[in-house]
């Protein structure tokens, strides 16, 4: 089957496209690269995705629009995916859309929001679509995240000592391939750099570390940072921007002399550095296989590998394209919703059981259907 993933992370910087051909081969899932694109969210978009997300105030009609417009944009990138990706024809569609909310109070997850209207999708394409992936799973008592930990236990389960898998989008997220596997969200990766950057420079982040590296870390500013209460809780648990955006650095800062940028990009960096060190550490990780926007990062990067002192390697020596890890992942969520089958690890997410993921935007032919029995796989071989 050639399914086109479509993804677009906490940092709502890009819609990220990856296609793949997939298949069932007895107890494991084949998956085969096909290349991935991605685009900009169109600067007006973006700035309306910003504006409307927490803490900020918003309204209904707000809401309508960014679901109508994201829908629309997910929907130009996807039929570039399929004419540029697939030669023009594809099986299915499955997209995340963009987290706008995510509903965690006491450490219960109660809601989550993506937006997007996969109709956009689906009529652009003519190709069956699978959105809103997450809220079946906190309907069964889960986190609704970390997603991506299904793929990471197949394809890391079988890996000498505690392989960890870690993305390092907005949010950070980990799994721990070993026994039981766990996942959770440790906290900021890009989140907080990225909102100081941008309040500090008009810049969208980082580029390459470099006001990380000229600054020094503020040792009070980082000892108030790491006494977030979040760290501390046990998992399976998540987070998102809800907490981690600039107002809780602001609130942070209080009382403080002035921080030089340069000393403020350090301290949040060096905190995201830390507090993923300090969750792979808990649970005995022996290598780090990243991915995400934050290993174009060098200094981020060089602070984690200090911080572990165990192989820290990306995804892309595994043969997994790390830029499109994401899209990769959501494409395997929906070839498992239709063939029935489920797509969440309970024992990461929280869940009381694994669940058939998302809801089914039909193309012109109807529903996609699936011949014979598929059984769930227990391993994925990428190509």
């Amino acid at each position: 089957m050639r399914v086109i993933g479509l993804m677009s992370g906490t940092s709502y910087d890009a819609i990220d496209a990856a296609a793949a051909d997939l298949r069932l081969d007895g107890d494991q899932l084949v998956l085969t690269p096909l290349g991935m694109l991605s685009q900009p969210y169109p600067d007006e978009l973006r700035a309306a995705v910003a504006a409307a997300l927490p803490p900020a105030p918003t309204t209904m009609e707000q809401v309508c629009k960014l679901d109508t417009g994201i829908g629309q944009a997910f929907a130009t990138v996807a039929r570039q995916a399929v004419e540029q990706l697939c030669g023009g024809y594809a099986d299915l569609i499955v997209s995340h859309g963009q987290t706008m909310y995510h509903w965690v109070d006491g450490g219960v997850v109660h809601g989550t929001l993506q937006l997007g209207q996969p109709a956009w999708i689906a009529e652009a394409t003519g190709v069956p679509v699978v959105s809103d992936l997450r809220a079946r799973d906190v309907a069964a008592g889960g986190q609704g995240a970390p997603l991506v930990s299904i793929i990471d236990v197949l394809w890391l389960r079988g890996r000498p000592g505690v392989p960890v898998a870690l993305n390092l989008g907005g949010i950070a997220n980990i799994t721990v391939v070993h026994g039981d596997p766990v996942a959770f969200d440790t906290g900021p990766a890009n989140a907080l750099i990225d909102a100081v950057v941008t309040e500090l420079t008009g810049q969208a982040f980082d580029a390459d570390g470099v006001m990380a590296a000229r600054g020094q870390v503020h040792l009070e500013l980082l000892d108030r940072l790491l006494a977030e209460p979040y760290y501390r809780r046990p998992a399976p648990k998540s987070t998102g921007k809800e907490l981690f955006n600039l107002a809780y650095v602001a609130r942070a800062m209080e009382g403080l002399p002035v921080i030089p940028a340069e000393d403020l990009v350090a301290t949040v960096t060096t905190l995201t550095a830390r507090t993923v060190a300090d969750a792979v550490r808990r649970y005995g990780g022996t290598e780090v296989v990243a991915s995400g926007g934050g290993i174009r990062n060098p200094v981020l990067m060089h602070l984690l590998a200090d911080e572990l002192e165990i192989p820290v390697r990306t995804t892309d020596e595994l043969g997994m394209p790390s830029a499109a890890k994401e899209a990769y992942a959501f494409a395997v969520l929906g070839f498992l919703t239709v063939h029935g089958l489920g797509a969440t690890v309970p024992s990461c997410t929280g869940a009381r059981h694994s669940s058939v993921l998302g809801s089914v935007t039909p193309g012109p032919s109807g529903l996609p259907t699936m011949p014979g029995e598929a059984r769930p796989p227990l391993r994925l071989l990428v190509q």
